[in-house]
């Protein structure tokens, strides 16, 4: 089963809306193009790929125009090409795949964490330290796949046409050590120096603000350029990644994320934290 990338999302729910507007159901839909009511879900939902073929016959089957089955056909074939990341697909759970395939072709994203640096931000060695800290017990080749895997990740901040990275980290997380003294303060370094990109904005959560509303655990948002399926958000679990979509679901995360960002020090005044906290190091 490949990824649920944000061109496969998109497809699907072009499929979804196009039949509903045709007044078909899935039973009916399926009936006309010799399928299954749970391919032509499947399809939908972004849970298999669908063939630039099938999409040309189902929206040809909804009567949607010339022009639009023609771009549904080339978002078909776009979505089946594999991305970097599937050379790691060994290394990590479906669900944490999923989320990476969704965050490399984010146009931004947002990213709280209580207890560790965010990912995109991390240093190769206090990755390292994070992975032997991990769930898993792993062997160095093991922790050096993943170090690597983490890095290619970081790649795109600096790519050109970047995602705009809006980065909050609570103070806990740069008070935790992870590794020895010489990781945590190369960690804020590199901190510091990313919040100079145009593209990343760093903010710390203080101590003093108590407790606030993301102390439970870490949440992305991502957004997307489709204006069809704008975001996307996801929380970590002891289980893994979890992809949240639900309108609902979305409105809670987002109104969190504004949250965090009205109690975190405001970008200049994060970098002087950072840099006190370099000094006590």
């Amino acid at each position: 089963m490949a990824p649920k990338t944000a061109r496969a999302r998109r497809l699907g729910i072009a499929l979804r809306m196009h039949r509903e507007a045709a007044g078909l159901t899935l039973e009916s839909a399926a009936d006309e193009v010799n399928s299954t009511r749970s391919t032509l879900s499947r399809y939908e939902n972004a849970q298999t790929l669908v063939s630039p073929a099938v999409v040309r016959a189902l929206l040809t089957l909804y009567r949607v125009a010339p022009d639009e089955i023609a771009a549904a056909a080339q978002l078909a074939k776009d979505a089946r090409k594999p991305g970097w990341w599937v050379s790691y697909s060994y290394l990590l759970d479906r669900r944490t795949i999923d989320f990476i395939a969704l965050e490399a072709e984010a146009t931004g994203i947002a990213n709280f964490e209580p207890s560790v640096v965010p990912g995109l931000l991390q240093t190769a060695d206090y990755i390292r330290g994070v992975m032997r800290g991990g769930p898993h017990t792993l062997t160095d080749d093991e922790v050096e796949q993943r170090v690597q895997l983490r890095l290619d990740r970081q790649q795109r901040l600096t790519a050109p046409h970047p995602p705009i990275l809006d980065a909050i980290i609570d103070e806990g997380a740069l008070l935790r050590p992870v590794g020895d003294r010489t990781v945590m303060a190369a960690q804020l370094g590199h901190l510091l120096k990313a919040s100079e990109l145009p593209n990343v904005t760093v903010q710390v959560i203080p101590l003093a603000a108590g407790y606030h509303r993301g102390t439970r655990g870490s949440l992305h948002i991502l957004e997307f350029a489709d204006p069809e399926d704008p975001f996307i958000a996801s929380v970590e679990t002891v289980a893994g990644q979890m992809v949240l979509d639900r309108p609902g679901d979305l409105r809670t995360c987002t109104k969190i994320m504004e949250h965090l960002r009205s109690v975190a020090l405001s970008p200049a005044d994060s970098r002087d934290q950072l840099r006190h906290l370099m000094e006590g190091r």
